[in-house]
């Protein structure tokens, strides 16, 4: 008897999924994506063919999504109730991420950034800095990178990005920049990888994070990572970087202290609002962010603006107040680039967008 093939199949109009569960015991099994609502589901029926002993062939199928990529895994239910998520065993295409691995579709016409193509470039420094923080009541352990060939006293740009380690780990960012520097189409720079102590306390719009970030973190950078004068207009040649809560907490830091830095690139913020993110009204910071946000978006004027790039997928739950906060940047007179891409809310999302929008940026703020 012929058999049909297990692992997913991509065809013009749907995405089809078979898996071959080998225990005993298992009584239901569900598709997990963090694109679509609802996040479980659809669910996988079993099928009838299959030789005796190898395991059933659990099937489903699924409207392809408008987005070049997909993550997923399978959440398996068993007789005795008990739950866990597996990947995909028939699917060699996997993506790591803070939560654990997740199985990958690419679809057709996808790729990856070419700069992940090129060597790493040697020379990087690193330097891990344990910075006390009276306000967070916290030591945290910051890592900073300074692009090959640059020297400890040698005055250079600063990025400063928040879950700097996921950054790193998960979306590349200090590749990305060495390859852009060793390409010439970035100057010397360092970068910092700032880690969060309590993401959702922290990031989350909170005033005692924006001071220690402006009174107590960056001057100690700014020791370390000496930066060129301050440009006659007064912005400084800090950067900020941040990706969902962290990419919030930047701007809520923009707006607390204005001259902490000199562009910002936000990709997928956290722009919780009250009239369009309800499913998101159980966190448990909700009112403050949204109180934040709209201070943001009912401002008509402001008076430091400065450069803005913004990133988010076109399937995300945030596009919507992404669009209202690039709207309301744009009228108090930042200068904005908004860019869509084709994904969704994760790491994978956050790097193949870097280039250009991320490349621009930092040149844009440097002219």
């Amino acid at each position: 008897m012929s058999m049909r093939p297990v692992g997913p199949a991509v065809d013009a109009t749907d995405v089809r999924f078979r898996v071959r569960l080998a225990a005993d015991g298992v009584r239901r099994v569900r598709l997990c994506q963090q694109i679509a609502r609802p996040r479980v589901g659809p669910e996988l029926v079993a099928q009838p063919d299959g030789p005796v002993g190898e395991g059933t062939v659990w099937a489903a199928r699924m409207r392809r999504p408008p987005v070049d990529r997909l993550e997923y895994q399978f959440e398996v239910e068993y007789a005795d109730g008990s739950r866990e998520l597996t990947l995909d065993p028939h699917n060699p295409l996997r993506t790591p991420g803070p939560f654990g691995e997740k199985s990958v579709v690419e679809f057709p016409g996808y790729r990856p950034p070419a700069w992940l193509d090129g060597a790493t470039p040697d020379g990087a420094r690193f330097l891990k800095v344990d910075v006390v923080s009276d306000l967070l009541r916290s030591d945290i352990c910051v890592w900073l990178w300074a692009s090959p060939g640059l020297d400890v006293e040698h005055e250079a740009p600063l990025l400063v990005a928040h879950d700097g380690p996921e950054y790193d780990r998960y979306s590349s960012l200090l590749r990305f920049v060495g390859a852009m520097v060793a390409a010439g189409r970035l100057p010397q720079l360092r970068v910092v990888l700032l880690p969060p102590v309590d993401r959702n306390e922290h990031y989350a719009a909170s005033p005692v994070y924006a001071r220690a970030l402006a009174r107590e973190l960056l001057p100690v950078l700014d020791w370390l990572a000496p930066q060129p004068p301050k440009r006659r207009d007064g912005r400084a040649w800090r950067i900020g970087i941040g990706a969902s809560l962290g990419a919030l907490a930047m701007l809520h830091a923009h707006r607390r202290h204005p001259a902490l830095f000199g562009a910002l690139f936000l990709q997928s913020g956290s722009f919780f609002q009250r009239r369009t993110d309800r499913q998101e009204s159980g966190f448990f910071r909700f009112d403050r962010i949204a109180r934040f946000v709209d201070d943001v978006v009912s401002a008509r004027t402001w008076p430091d603006p400065i450069p803005v790039g913004m990133t988010c997928g076109t399937v995300e739950e945030n596009l919507v107040n992404n669009r209202r906060v690039r709207d309301a940047l744009a009228l108090q007179g930042y200068p904005v680039d908004f860019a869509e891409h084709r994904d969704g809310h994760n790491w994978v999302a956050w790097r193949d967008s870097f280039d250009p929008h991320l490349t621009d940026l930092v040149k844009r703020a440097l002219e």
